[in-house]
């Protein structure tokens, strides 16, 4: 990175820090720390829905998971208008009007208090992983950029937003949000205009569509049904509704975003902001990947993009054979690049053999990748999260990589500091709060919020040295969720959609729930995508089952 791009990134921390601060109000006392004195604008409560859900592992997971598979993700978000509208209808005006700090608390009075303590705990344990995953998404860029390891890239982006969470407040987190989108709207519309830009002379953007096409990379809708293929028309529209439901309506780092919001109807609308706005959004940052793929064609990418592999495998036994397909790789990429060139004048890929090479380059890499793994002792290996951040410091001009760097951090941030928020506010009022000293003052409250804060900060940072390990960190967030998401969503059905059952019979179903994604996951091929799916069920089903036996606990 120049001087520019340094004071660029050095620029917006600084502001964005201060102002978030600035705006803060009553941060002195549980209401106003915890849920803005319920007082915050539709507008800014639905960026920040956008922003907490809009996390770094978007921008860099996904654009290196369009590289790779193309277009086909955005079919996860099909069921997004759907879940919301259905939210809006049901699960919106039923927390705001019962005054609740959290989604849990609600439990109890529907049920009791174990079924509360439970359904937080899981909520507490899988968004403490994920976010552990969002921090993971920008040590991955910071490791590039400055050279240091992933440890201090770790450290330095989890601790300081813990930091900055830890004094601020929900007030913080959403005006800062606010700014934050801004930022990485117009990060990744200059980014799309330099890779545009940087096209050889004489390929058209309809050229390089057709190539991408070609590649199979423009393909967004697949109507085949199959409980093992991740990304179709039917996970989208069936099994995603599902995840988005418990997401939206049962996690509480969403729950928290709309009970801020002025009034019900401003929640309802921060809500249907989100729901419209995020597939065009997921649209383009997934066509900023592809168009990386197609730059790609023109000018050699590595066969490998991250660096400290190829160096651990190049002082290894198996340096010969990873140069035998560092060959190879030189050889197919050239042919693709000629057979791409003549496709621009006859836009016939079997003609010329552009398919056949680039299904060769996608065969290497596959050969590269087993022998990493073999030289690293690695059970699984992925270089999707690279593809993004090498590319940009790589070949952006000065001032524009500081500002997708920039992009890039207040994705993070924003997400980061919406989960810890969450999960403090959950730690304090469904089990401090609860159960420890339900007495306590708002500032005793408060100082074990800010310590809670802390502390959730440094297990996500634990989480976070292994998360880029596990592949594709849009698809690891998404699976962290998916093991919880589904069996929290029953038992809130459980509690709003039937007056039957009964407390016994929600816990000992969300019991169920979780078991059944266990067998499901460890002894299936199911897409994790339908995990969400059979826990709701299993919830439902054991819990009403359950109720039938101790209806007597009602009267």
């Amino acid at each position: 990175m120049k001087t520019l791009d340094w004071i660029i990134v050095a620029a917006y921390l600084i502001y964005i820090v201060y102002d978030g601060l600035r705006l803060t109000k009553k941060s002195n006392e549980v209401e106003g720390y915890f849920l803005a004195n319920r007082s915050l604008p539709w507008w800014a409560v639905g960026l920040s829905v956008m922003a907490t859900q809009l996390s770094a592992i978007t921008l860099v997971g996904a654009t290196g998971q369009a590289y790779v598979d193309g277009m086909r993700f955005v079919q996860f978000y099909f069921g997004l208008p759907l879940a919301m509208i259905i939210l809006c209808i049901t699960v919106v005006p039923f927390f705001y009007r019962a005054k609740v700090f959290t989604a849990y608390e609600y439990l109890e009075r529907r049920f009791d208090a174990k079924t509360r303590a439970l359904a937080s705990f899981l909520f507490l344990i899988q968004r403490g992983m994920s976010c552990g995953v969002i921090i993971s998404a920008p040590s991955v860029i910071l490791s590039i950029v400055l050279g240091w390891n992933e440890t201090t890239t770790v450290l330095v982006m989890g601790l300081t937003t813990v930091l900055y969470t830890m004094f601020g407040g929900v007030q913080a987190v959403t005006w800062t949000d606010v700014k934050q989108m801004i930022v990485i709207f117009v990060g990744m519309g200059v980014c799309l205009f330099v890779i545009i830009s940087k096209f050889p002379i004489g390929a058209s953007l309809t050229d390089t569509l057709h190539l991408a096409g070609a590649a199979g990379k423009l393909k967004t809708v697949d109507f085949s049904f199959s409980l093992t293929e991740t990304y179709t028309f039917w996970s989208g529209v069936i099994a995603a509704l599902f995840l988005f439901l418990s997401y939206f309506g049962c996690d509480q780092s969403q729950v928290q975003r709309f009970l801020t919001s002025r009034s019900v109807d401003e929640g309802r609308t921060s809500l249907l902001m989100s729901a419209f706005v995020k597939i065009p959004m997921q649209f383009g940052i997934l066509f900023i990947g592809v168009m990386v793929f197609v730059f790609y064609i023109f000018v050699q990418p590595p066969m490998i993009f991250k660096q400290d592999a190829v160096t651990q495998v190049q002082n290894s036994p198996h340096k010969a054979e990873f140069d035998a397909l560092q060959k190879k790789f030189d050889v197919a990429w050239d042919q693709r690049m000629q057979a791409a060139h003549s496709f621009e004048r006859v836009h016939d890929t079997k003609q010329n053999g552009f398919v056949e090479m680039n299904q060769e380059i996608t065969n290497i890499r596959k050969q590269a990748t087993e022998t990493i793994k073999k030289a690293t002792n690695a059970t699984a290996f992925s270089d999707t999260n690279y593809v993004f951040p090498t590319f940009v410091t790589t070949y952006m001009p000065a001032g524009v990589i500081g500002l997708i760097i920039a992009a890039i951090f207040a994705a993070a941030m924003s997400s980061i500091s919406a989960e810890l928020s969450a999960l403090s506010t959950a730690t304090v009022i469904d089990f401090y709060r609860r159960h420890i000293n339900t007495t306590a003052t708002d500032a005793q409250y408060l100082r074990v919020a800010k310590i809670s804060t802390g502390l959730w900060g440094i297990f996500a940072c634990v989480v976070a040295l292994y998360a880029s390990r596990l592949g594709s960190l849009i698809e690891v967030v998404n699976k962290f969720g998916s093991y919880f998401y589904g069996s929290l969503l029953g038992v809130f059905v459980l509690a709003i959609g039937t007056k039957r059952a009964t407390g016994t019979g929600a816990f000992v179903g969300l019991f169920a729930g979780i078991a059944s994604v266990a067998v499901v996951a460890n002894y299936t091929n199911i897409s994790f995508l339908w995990y969400n799916l059979v826990g709701c069920v299993a919830v439902f089903v054991v819990g009403m089952i359950v109720s039938l036996f101790t209806r007597k606990e009602r009267a």
